[in-house]
């Protein structure tokens, strides 16, 4: 793979676009000069034993267009990138324009988001016209991943019920945002016991919840879950700090039921949601949090 990075390819790149453009005109030229013998101006090619192929000069605005789009070529290859590695004299290239219009919208959005700044991400939520944006927002944003009604889907949590894995405070949502998150529940099986501790201790969790579960298996479980109190507590209630789900709810993220916690036990989980701090600004940040925020709060 690194033949084809390699400062070898770059001028492979530019010696044959250079070489290209050389050809063109040493053709052109060529055929400029070449000249027919036969006496009524034909190539000496009939077809149909009438049809000749004349040797008819080509029309001088052809040449000079001909000519012009070599010299348009050469100089476009020196002042942008074209040949291999050289950047071109301008400098210029489409990340650096790219940043450039960036910039140039923020600033122009900048004036907007200016009344939102400083204020707290609750009062944000109660302003009209920043729960527009923010909704914008949320759509290009985040409605691949938790759907365009804001209520996820298996692994992907649902934003307008109030049950937050790491809290749901404006400012909490604000640092989600930015930083994004990385969840991870590591393989217990080993720490829990065999294959009937395992399924044991799933009905015990199940139980936290009044979810439909073996009551002697449940108890057989309770103390198995020693191992997972470090995590979700010795009551199951979860840790915020840690992102441990609450196991007292009946909202499960990843699956319910028997076998869904058995294989979270046996394979553990890793979950994973994108910063966005490199994408958004903080102001836009503010608001999108904000409209996440009304999700699962009355506004007015």
């Amino acid at each position: 793979m690194s033949d084809f990075v390699s400062n070898g390819w770059s001028l492979f790149v530019a010696l044959a676009t250079v070489l290209g453009l050389a050809l063109c005109l040493a053709l052109l030229i060529i055929a400029s000069r070449r000249k027919v013998m036969a006496a009524d101006n034909s190539t000496g090619h009939v077809w149909d034993e009438d049809i000749r192929e004349l040797n008819n000069p080509l029309p001088r605005w052809w040449m000079v267009l001909f000519v012009l789009t070599v010299v348009f070529s050469a100089l476009y290859l020196a002042l942008y990138p074209g040949l291999g590695g050289y950047a071109g004299r301008l400098g210029w290239s489409s990340t650096g324009q790219f940043d450039a219009e960036q910039a140039k919208a923020r600033e122009t959005m900048r004036a907007i988001y200016a009344r939102f700044d400083g204020l707290p991400v609750e009062t944000v939520a109660r302003d009209p016209q920043a729960m527009g944006i923010g909704e914008r927002l949320f759509a290009n944003n985040c409605a691949t991943c938790h759907g365009s009604d804001a209520k996820g889907s298996k692994g992907f949590p649902n934003l307008t019920d109030n049950d937050w894995l790491y809290g749901g405070s404006g400012e909490t949502l604000v640092e989600t945002i930015t930083r994004g998150r990385e969840g991870t529940m590591p393989p217990m099986a080993a720490a829990v016991g065999n294959g009937e501790d395992v399924r044991n201790l799933a009905h015990y969790v199940l139980s936290l919840s009044g979810s439909p579960h073996n009551s002697v298996a449940a108890a057989l479980g309770k103390s198995r879950f020693t191992a997972c109190a470090a995590c979700h507590g010795m009551d199951g209630r979860g840790n915020q700090a840690l992102g441990a789900p609450n196991l007292t709810d009946k909202v499960w993220l990843h699956g319910w039921g028997e076998t869904a916690i058995v294989a979270m036990i046996n394979n553990g989980k890793h979950s994973h949601m994108p910063e966005h701090g490199s994408r958004l600004s903080p102001e836009q940040i503010r608001v999108l949090a904000a409209y996440v925020w009304g999700l699962s709060h009355e506004r007015p």
